[in-house]
């Protein structure tokens, strides 16, 4: 047999393309206005992910000071470990987007 694709080949190759095309210009009519608010709520999300445990941190951090004073600060050990916790957190959501936008894609 020859390199070339059988003329049957070829049309089933061109009706698929033309599929995935059109399934992907209806998801973009769809989430049209989306795009600005989606980034925007996300980046919402990211943020609290972060702040709230460093917060939380902070206030055992100062709780902890004041119960049991010595010369380790308890509030800066506590200050990064809701930092590191509050990164996690945030990876955690971006790898989640990632993975449903992929999957999306993939349709």
């Amino acid at each position: 047999m020859n390199n070339k694709e059988r003329p049957k080949d070829i049309k089933h190759s061109f009706i698929e393309k033309i599929e995935r095309k059109e399934k992907r210009k209806l998801r973009a009519q769809r989430k049209k206005g989306q795009g600005i608010w989606f980034g925007l709520g996300l980046f919402g999300v990211i943020g609290w992910s972060v702040m709230v445990p460093t917060l939380i941190g902070i206030a055992v951090g100062i709780w902890a000071d004041r119960k049991w004073p010595s010369q380790i600060s308890w509030t800066l050990i506590f200050l990064f470990m809701g930092i590191i916790l509050g990164c996690l957190n945030a990876w955690y959501w971006v790898e989640k987007e990632r993975k449903s936008i992929e999957e999306e894609n993939e349709e």
